[in-house]
C-alpha cells in the first residue's frame, strides 16, 4: 500500500482549507492509500490572525491520523518535521498552499523529506499569488515552489499564476464540492431551526468577512428601491476577517438594518446545512478571487448562486444554467436578485445547478493526484 503524507491545516485548526484536506484524505483512503496529515499547532501568531479563534469545537473526523506538528515559525521544527517525514518515507508528499507566509515552513519540510530520493511532492493550490499582498510574496513562493514536482490548481487564473514561478507539471482540477456538512435540508426546517420569519424569502452572503469578498456591495445592493420592496432578507452569516465598524456604520447610512440578519460568529459544522436551507440564492459579490469553497458548499445544497466575474468563479458557475455571473458592482448584483426573484428563476437554476455539480467529484481530485504521481 503506497503511503501518502498531508501537509494541510486540519482539526482542531478550522475553515475551508482544513474541511476539504480532511475530505480528500478519506477519498484517498477510500482509494486504498494510506494517509497521515501532518497539520499545524502553530499556524500564525495571534497578532497575524484576524478572527477570535484558529479552533474549532467540533469533534474531529474518524477514521483519519492526524498529527498536529508544524510550528509555521520556527525553523528548528521545520527540520524535525521534515526529518520525520524523511525517515516516514511516503511515496508522496500532497501539500496546501494558501499563502506565502507558509512558503519557508513547508517549503523547508519538503526539501528536507524529499531528500530521501523517494518521495514526490505535490500542491494542491488555493493561490499562488494572495488576495491581500504582503512583502515577501514571491520570494516565499518562489522558495516553496522550488521543494515541489508538480502542481494542482483548482481554477485557471491559479494555473497562470504558477506558470509564472515554473515549467513543472500543473493540472486544473476544479475545487470539488463540499459535502461533509450533512444532509440537504429543507426551508421550514430551516428557517424554524434559525428562528426565522417564514413570510420572506432570505439571500445568503456566508464565511468569513473580509474586504475582497466585497460584502459592501451586497449591501449597497440591497438598499436598491426594488429589492426594498420585496419580502426579502440578507443572512450574513460568517465572522468578520475585516473591519466591523465600516460594515455597521455602512448599514445604517444605508437604512438596512431591517433587510439583514447577521451571525458574526464562527458557523458550527452542524448549522452550516440550516443557513444553506433557509436561502434561495447565495451571493458572492467578491471584488478579487480564484476559486471559493462557498460555490462548492452551494452547490452540495442545491443553491443557485450570485456571483462576480473574477478569477475562476465565472468557470465554476456558468451564467443562465447555476446562477448569474456579474460585474464588479452593487447596481448588477441588485439586477441579478431582482431578475431572480421578479422572473421565477428559482426552479430552473436549480435545475441546473443540480446538473453542474457533478463536475466536482472528489474522485477526479484523486484520480488527477495519482496521474501526477506516477508522471502521467
Amino acid at each position: 500500500m503506497k503511503k501518502i503524507v498531508l501537509l494541510t491545516p486540519a482539526h482542531p485548526l478550522r475553515g475551508g482549507i482544513a474541511a476539504s484536506s480532511e475530505r480528500l484524505a478519506i477519498e484517498l483512503q477510500n482509494t486504498g492509500y494510506e494517509v497521515v496529515i501532518y497539520s499545524f499547532f502553530l499556524q500564525y501568531p495571534n497578532f497575524f490572525f484576524p478572527g477570535k479563534t484558529q479552533f474549532t469545537d467540533d469533534p474531529a473526523p474518524a477514521d483519519l491520523t492526524i498529527h498536529s506538528k508544524i510550528n509555521a515559525i520556527n525553523p528548528l521544527n521545520w527540520l524535525s518535521v521534515g526529518l520525520e517525514i524523511k525517515k516516514l518515507k511516503p511515496d508522496l508528499i500532497i501539500s496546501r498552499y494558501w499563502l506565502p507566509f507558509m512558503g519557508p515552513s513547508l517549503g523547508s519540510i519538503q526539501h528536507i523529506a524529499k531528500s530521501n530520493d523517494h518521495t514526490k511532492v505535490i500542491c494542491i493550490a488555493d493561490n499562488i499569488i494572495p488576495h491581500e499582498s504582503r512583502p515577501g510574496d514571491r520570494l516565499f513562493t518562489k522558495y516553496f515552489v522550488s521543494s515541489t514536482d508538480a502542481f494542482i490548481a483548482m481554477s485557471r487564473s491559479v494555473l497562470d499564476d504558477i506558470a509564472t514561478f515554473t515549467s513543472k507539471p500543473a493540472k486544473f482540477i476544479p475545487h470539488p464540492i463540499y459535502d461533509t456538512y450533512g444532509e440537504i435540508c429543507g426551508r421550514e426546517e430551516a428557517i424554524a431551526k434559525l428562528g426565522l420569519g417564514p413570510k420572506y424569502r432570505y439571500l445568503l452572503f456566508f464565511g468569513f468577512i473580509r474586504d475582497y469578498k466585497g460584502l459592501d456591495l451586497l449591501l449597497r445592493a440591497m438598499a436598491d428601491e426594488r429589492l426594498r420592496q420585496m419580502d426579502l432578507k440578507l443572512l450574513v452569516a460568517g465572522e468578520y476577517y475585516g473591519n466591523q465598524e465600516f460594515y455597521e456604520q455602512l448599514i445604517k447610512e444605508l437604512g438596512i438594518e431591517d433587510q439583514l440578519i447577521i451571525k458574526s460568529d464562527y458557523i458550527p459544522n452542524e448549522d452550516v446545512r440550516y443557513y444553506f436551507g433557509a436561502a434561495d440564492l447565495v451571493v458572492q459579490p467578491y471584488k478579487t478571487a480564484t476559486q471559493s469553497g462557498i460555490s462548492q458548499m452551494a452547490y452540495h445544497f442545491d443553491k443557485p448562486m450570485v456571483v462576480t466575474e473574477v478569477g475562476g468563479l465565472p468557470e465554476i458557475v456558468p451564467h443562465g444554467k447555476a446562477g448569474y455571473v456579474v460585474p464588479v458592482n452593487e447596481q448588477a448584483i441588485a439586477n441579478a436578485i431582482f431578475d431572480f426573484y421578479k422572473n421565477g428563476k428559482m426552479e430552473e437554476l436549480t435545475a441546473g445547478v443540480k446538473e453542474e455539480k457533478k463536475r466536482f467529484s472528489w474522485s477526479n481530485m484523486a484520480n488527477a493526484l495519482q496521474a501526477l504521481m506516477n508522471n502521467e
